[in-house]
């Protein structure tokens, strides 16, 4: 058995990227999430691998390109403002099918904003951030173990479906620690990446593009991509569930808000109130089906995001008129985070509507 490790959900990204074979960073500092560069900066060269910090965000993602067309495993991290400036490269990666790794531990905003524990990005991390059309794979941990096993999971994600996946944190899941059981990588059979580029051999040159300039060339490109898309939805789903079997209301949340909803939930069973939990773990693919299933049993559902509504709005294109659907929020600032007692108030309130 692996022995425990006592570590940051930061440096658990970093460690899981390092045992998933990752030997390329490319990045640039902002809190929260620098310890994962000050790890890789580190941790690569006695590898053989190469730490750059780049001189923004915009080169990072594009180094990240570079690097990925060879074949290479590779990534970059930042918070919310940094991974808007990366929105192109990443709409260019997944246009040219590049597979790489790209971690946002998210701060408050818009603009500037700050480092408070905030979930205003789900609908640039989950809706593709950047021009075309297009999306990624988005995987949010609750807990610094995940952060170690997501971060694995996403690299081969990225090398099955040729596409960048992201992980979306925040401060809490990055800079809180707790114990890590660092297991080895489960083995996955990935594809041959025939596609890389590897210079001119012979006749053949391998070209890796996003540029398609034929005659239905591009059409043709966005339905395989949307063909893509419908088969991580149909394989790739994660979510988790807490005591739903009987449930008469579901709350649903993720990432860092799960942990407190969680207690919550516990809190209110011994109340002797019928309540779950359903925690998604992949925001895209969106685990609609299993979340549909759980919600017309229940009847009723409360989302609970620390922002003014985003995730709400996919459980609700995801329940229908199968069941009710009601939002509690907190939007990011000084004592942002909601404590258990205040969402069992909320879940209170709920729950008596639910018995009229």
């Amino acid at each position: 058995m692996s022995k425990r490790l006592f570590v940051k959900g930061n440096e658990a990204a970093a460690m899981g990227a390092v045992e998933a074979g990752c030997r390329y960073y490319f990045g640039y500092p902002i809190t929260p999430q620098s310890d994962i560069p000050e790890y890789l900066s580190r941790e690569l060269p006695p590898l053989n691998g190469e730490f750059i910090q780049a001189e923004s965000e915009i080169g990072a993602i594009n180094m990240l390109l570079g690097a990925s067309a060879t074949g290479a495993r590779a990534m970059t991290s930042s918070s919310s403002p940094g991974i808007s400036l990366k929105q192109e490269g990443i709409s260019y990666m997944a246009g040219a099918e590049l597979p790489g790794v790209i971690i946002n531990i998210s701060r408050s905003g818009p603009g500037l904003g700050g480092i408070d524990a905030s979930q205003s990005d789900y609908f640039q991390c989950v809706k593709g951030g950047g021009h075309g059309g297009y999306h990624i794979p988005v995987l949010a941990p609750n807990s610094v173990q995940e952060m170690y096993d997501l971060t694995m999971h996403a690299f081969d994600l990225a090398d099955l479906y040729r596409t960048p996946v992201m992980l979306l944190g925040d401060s809490v899941i990055g800079q809180m620690k707790e114990a890590l059981i660092p297991n080895p990588r489960p083995v996955r059979e990935l594809p041959a990446k025939g596609w890389a580029v590897r210079g001119k051999s012979g006749a053949e040159q391998r070209v890796v593009k996003s540029l398609f300039l034929g005659d239905g060339e591009l059409e043709a490109h966005n339905w395989h991509l949307h063909a893509k898309y419908q088969v991580m939805k149909e394989k790739e789903c994660i979510s988790e569930e807490y005591e739903t079997a009987d449930a008469r209301l579901i709350v649903a949340g993720f990432g860092s808000v799960s942990r407190i909803a969680h207690t919550a939930v516990t809190m209110a069973r011994a109340e002797g109130m019928k309540v779950g939990l359903f925690r998604p773990v992949t925001l895209f693919p969106f685990p609609e089906q299993a979340l549909a299933q759980a919600a017309a049993r229940a009847g009723k559902v409360l989302v609970v995001e620390l922002n003014t509504g985003q995730m709400v709005e996919d459980v609700r294109l995801s329940v229908g008129a199968a069941a009710q659907v009601s939002f509690y929020g907190r939007p990011p600032g000084a004592g942002s985070l909601p404590s258990p007692e205040e969402l069992l108030e909320v879940i209170r309130k709920n729950y008596e509507e639910t018995a009229r």
